[in-house]
């Protein structure tokens, strides 16, 4: 699982901020994230490219249709990101054609 998944994954529970690809931005509880990024989410305010505010008790988003999400700085702690002893160095890679 990559790292975005699970910075997706441990934001379930917080508010986050999530604008869709039509321009709209929904902003409240994530209650369910899946791996395909498709969202579950309630007590939301969602804000329309034009600026109109509307609120909604629930809503579940399609994960194709997320452009990106804004996540609490909390998370920037997340064990996640906590650098472990060294492994190694990386093998060299090889360049150009064979």
């Amino acid at each position: 699982m990559s790292l975005c998944l699970k910075l997706l994954h441990e934001s379930q529970g917080h508010i986050v901020s999530m604008e869709l690809e039509n321009g709209s931005t929904y902003r409240g509880k994530l209650i369910e994230a899946e791996d395909n990024m498709n969202c579950q989410m309630k007590d939301i305010s969602v804000t329309a490219r034009d600026g109109r505010v509307s609120h909604l008790d629930q809503v579940y988003i399609r994960g194709s249709h997320i452009r990106f999400l804004i996540v609490p700085d909390m998370l920037k702690n997340a064990p996640m990101f906590k650098v472990g002893p060294a492994r190694g160095t990386p093998l060299p890679t090889r360049g150009g054609r064979r």
